[in-house]
């Protein structure tokens, strides 16, 4: 569905649709399957929405709720995409807290939004952002880029609503003295949580932050939280690894931990959380990880003649 459906979503922003869309992340490479795999998230980060990642049938509730709200907010009137991987959530029954019985969308004076109100007493000036043919001149491309540049401007104000009624764009999970962290999202994030469990068993202390708010991104609270960190893993389930690369460019030079992009799990593969401790303690030790490539091995610790020797080899 998202694939079939991508060019009319990319346009959403760009229009202005206070929209809410569940994206139910499944394989999407032939042969299909009903397993996770959330390749196509990484084609949503892009178009100009807001994207949030579920974990569980809770942040699905959650988020879904908070998103009817923070769209519609005048300074934002972006759509909002509530991904989930599936088979784990989609089709998995699971006890929800209900929000407060008085909550409700907070009124809303249209007038003020970003877009022309539609009616007929006061029709707009033009319901189209530029004509399609005119190309000839350089205002018709200024036009455009000077409202991507507010589509994106509205996504970064969207941050204060995602703060208050989501409480924050990550959360944190025995951060603070944890020389090793994992940063997870969505279903990874339950395997990352069991993962830590272990580690602590063996008498490692691990850290867990769990990414909620995709765009935007949580990049200062990335640099505050993994500056002293020494390792970092991030396990995913996708193969192109899109929540290691955007971690890693968020706390570029603001962290010389070494990143580990994974493990990955792909076409509709579970993760043992095995896997997960598995590239903690290679990381810790500094052997030599059997799961993730070296060239998915990034930040201050890596080896560079290593890197350089596998260039050579490919």
């Amino acid at each position: 569905g998202t694939l079939r459906g991508l060019e009319g979503i990319a346009s959403w922003p760009g229009h202005r649709l206070p929209v809410v869309a569940m994206f139910t992340c499944r394989v999407v490479n032939a042969p299909l399957a009903i397993q996770p795999d959330n390749i196509e998230v990484a084609y949503l980060l892009n178009c100009g929405m807001i994207v949030f990642h579920a974990e569980n049938q809770q942040d699905m509730f959650d988020f879904t709720m908070a998103g009817f709200t923070i769209s519609e907010k005048n300074d934002v009137t972006l759509p909002v995409g509530v991904c989930c991987d599936g088979f784990f959530v989609t089709h998995a029954r699971g006890y929800v807290r209900m929000q407060d019985r008085g909550i409700k969308l907070p009124p809303r004076e249209a007038w003020r939004g970003a877009v022309p109100v539609l009616d007929a007493e006061n029709p707009p000036a033009r319901l189209s952002r530029d004509a399609p043919v005119q190309k000839s001149n350089f205002m018709a491309y200024n036009i455009h880029a000077v409202w991507q540049q507010e589509v994106w401007a509205a996504v970064e104000r969207s941050r204060k609503y995602i703060n208050k009624y989501m409480g924050g764009l990550l959360t944190a999970e025995n951060v603070d003295d944890a020389e090793v962290i994992i940063i997870a999202s969505g279903s990874a994030a339950a395997q990352s949580r069991e993962a830590v469990r272990l580690c602590k068993e063996k008498g490692m202390k691990v850290g867990l932050i769990k990414i909620r708010s995709l765009r935007p991104f949580p990049t200062k609270e990335l640099r505050q939280l993994c500056a002293k960190a020494k390792l970092i893993v991030v396990p995913e389930f996708n193969y192109v690894g899109w929540l290691a690369k955007e971690v890693a460019t968020a706390i570029y030079g603001f962290s010389s931990a070494k990143i580990i992009g994974g493990p990955r799990v792909y076409g509709g593969q579970s993760m043992p959380v095995e896997l997960i401790v598995d590239e903690v303690e290679s990381g810790v030790s500094g052997k030599k990880s059997t799961n993730v490539a070296m060239s998915q091995i990034m930040g201050g610790a890596v080896n560079q003649d290593e890197v350089a020797h596998f260039m050579r080899s490919i």
